[in-house]
């Protein structure tokens, strides 16, 4: 008898923690849950987006809180890949604008621009960020910024670093890049 004890208890304690570990994993699960779901929530707060779609497509393109104030860059940011690389006259015009859009030097979002700005985000990025940005421009509320603000913004990105004397100050994958991004971005008048 003592040994089917001793075999009863084992199986016991074998039990309680095999539970033990799957209480853990569930509630961690939540934890997790709870964190995506704030996380978009105050997203929705930022861009006034309020389609669970979007919230959840802005975090699959690695978008949190503190970067999601990054949105209406990118197609700056976009212009400024528009011929290969960021010259240091579009750096400077993109930092400054970011400033001025409360972008503090050293934050989370400085620091996302800053890889933006070293490495060019892949083009799904791009592709997506224009839908979304018309979404927020549309939504009530998005704040002071437009489209048209926006396309003005590429433009001077574009003429930042051109030609010579003054002359074709922009070149044609910027002339083209900057009549898609209006495409994509009109109807956003704010």
């Amino acid at each position: 008898m003592p040994d089917k004890d001793i075999f009863a208890e084992r199986g016991r304690s074998l039990e309680e923690e095999y539970f033990r570990k799957k209480d853990k994993a569930l509630i961690e699960k939540m934890r997790r849950t709870a964190a995506a779901t704030e996380a978009r929530a105050e997203m929705g707060k930022k861009t006034g987006l309020t389609d669970p779609e979007m919230l959840q497509e802005l975090e699959t393109l690695g978008f949190t809180p503190e970067t999601v104030v990054l949105l209406p860059l990118v197609p700056v940011v976009q212009m400024a890949w528009a011929e290969g690389g960021v010259t240091p006259a579009e750096r400077s015009l993109i930092v400054k604008l970011a400033r001025a859009r409360g972008i503090q030097e050293g934050g989370a979002a400085d620091r996302q621009l800053s890889d933006w700005l070293d490495r060019r985000p892949g083009e799904h990025v791009f592709t997506h960020a224009t839908r979304l940005i018309r979404a927020m421009l549309a939504a009530p509320g998005h704040g002071d910024l437009t489209a048209e603000d926006l396309v003005e913004h590429c433009e001077a990105i574009a003429a930042a670093s051109g030609g010579i004397l003054g002359i074709n100050r922009v070149s044609a994958e910027e002339r083209q890049l900057l009549a898609t991004l209006a495409d994509g971005l009109k109807g956003c008048a704010g």
